[in-house]
């Protein structure tokens, strides 16, 4: 990360953190292990988040402001399947 780009407290990351792995097991089928790098600051600004999800399928994850989710980014070809009943909204998280 360089120096320009924004860092987030503890309690926010923690915070975060944890929105991420609610998220990914109430939408996702199979979601077993979850491994997060640390929050920072997209190039566009938004607070985000790299992963794994079951030891190597890849994710990146942007927050709102409010720390809602705005988007998952899926990079990899195995990441598990949205739940059926979370593919037009997301399931609660």
């Amino acid at each position: 990360m360089n120096s320009s780009q924004k860092t987030y407290d503890d309690e926010t990351s923690e915070k975060a953190k944890s929105i991420v792995k609610s998220y990914l097991i109430n939408n996702y089928h199979g979601v077993e292990d979850i491994e997060l790098g640390e929050l920072y600051q997209s190039p566009m600004g938004s607070m985000t988040v790299d992963g794994k999800v079951n030891g190597n399928e890849e994710f990146s994850i942007t927050f709102t402001d409010k720390l809602k989710v705005r988007s998952l980014v899926v990079k990899s070809k195995n990441f598990p399947e949205e739940k059926e009943q979370c593919k037009e909204k997301d399931c609660n998280y």
